[in-house]
This record gives structure tokens, sequence and C-alpha cells, in this order.
């Protein structure tokens, strides 16, 4: 009878170890040793380590198209309320966490893309579908003349995640929600403030 694969438990370790110390910080030997697998395992699963991060990576992505859909289909709300929302949930996500942690994504693209080619063009993907639900919403408030339409909402798209991004790493920096309330504030009060 065949093993039962450890993969999973390979994959879920790797998230938590990579976020505690980065992709650079983090060794098969760490990883295997979180997972409570052998070395052994890895190899049989991952052919690199650019592999395993790209897979992690995959992996945390999929919490965030979750996390996304959650806050950007709830047609409930306004196109814009949803766009709020969406900032609200990532926020208590990090406040939960107590600051300290931030966004997978935006640690690999700071840390990995100098180094690993496979993981700069994964990231650059990930950042290209993340773009495409916030960019529906914002035509959806532009088309419904919620917020302006003064830009492109692709434009708009990136910029928020962009933005918000840069928030994310100074609120790591800071250990206090300072600079992800000061982000909205901010864009909500200009760039996706309502039309009167």
């Amino acid at each position: 009878m065949p093993k039962p694969s450890l993969k999973d438990a390979i994959l879920d370790a790797g998230l938590k170890v990579m976020f505690r110390t980065g992709y650079h910080g983090t060794s098969v030997r760490d990883v295997t040793a979180a997972a409570g697998a052998p070395q052994g395992s890895f190899t049989n699963h991952f052919r690199s380590k650019e592999a395993f991060a790209s897979e992690v990576l995959d992996r945390y992505f999929d919490v965030t198209r979750g996390l996304v859909a959650e806050a950007l289909e709830d047609t409930s709300l306004t196109p814009r309320a949803r766009l709020k929302r969406y900032l609200d949930i990532i926020t208590g996500r990090l406040e939960a966490d107590g600051y300290g942690r931030g966004c997978l994504i935006g640690d690999l693209s700071l840390e990995a893309t100098g180094s690993s080619e496979l993981l700069r063009a994964r990231l650059a993907q990930i950042f290209a579908e993340w773009r495409v639900p916030f960019a529906a919403c914002i035509r959806e408030a532009q088309t419904c003349g919620e917020i302006a339409s003064d830009f492109p909402p692709e434009e708009l798209a990136d910029f928020l995640l962009a933005s918000w991004q840069g928030a994310i790493l100074r609120m790591k920096v800071d250990r206090n929600p300072q600079a992800l309330e000061r982000f909205k504030t901010i864009a909500f009060q200009t760039v996706f403030k309502e039309l009167t």
C-alpha cells in the first residue's frame, strides 16, 4: 500500500515558515521539520526551492482570491463600498496577526524577484490576475457615477493594489495599523471619493 502524500503538509508548513523567515531565510530542512516530514519527501514533490515557493505562492493566492470574491462579489454593497470592504477584511486579518505579518505576495515581490526569474514571472501573473476583479468593480463604480472616470479602471486597480502593498509594508515596520488607516482615508477621500 503506498504511503500517503506529504505534499499538502509540506506546502502548509512552507507557507508558515516563509511568512516567518522569508524566501531566502527558509531552508528545505526548516520546512520539512515544520511539516514533520523527511527531507526526501520534499524532493519527491518539488524539483527546486523555487518551484516549491511558486506552489506556496499559488496556495496563498487561492486564499487571496477567496477574500477578493467575498468583498467584491457582495452585491448587497455598492461597488465603492465593496472596494473599502476588501481593505477592511485585510486589515482585520493583519490585526489578528498583530500587524507583524503582511502579504506573502508583497513580501516575495521584494525579496525574491531579483534572484528568481520563475518567481518574478509568477508574481507578475498574479498581479495581472489580481487586478481584474478590482478593475471590474471600479468600472462598475464609474459607470454608476459613484467615483470619477478620470483614470481607466485598470490603472486605478493597479494604483490601489500597489499603494495598499506599500501601506502593508509600512505597517509591518511600525507594527500598528496607522499606515493602513491613512491609506484608506486618503484613497477614499481623493481617488475613490464619492461624487456629489
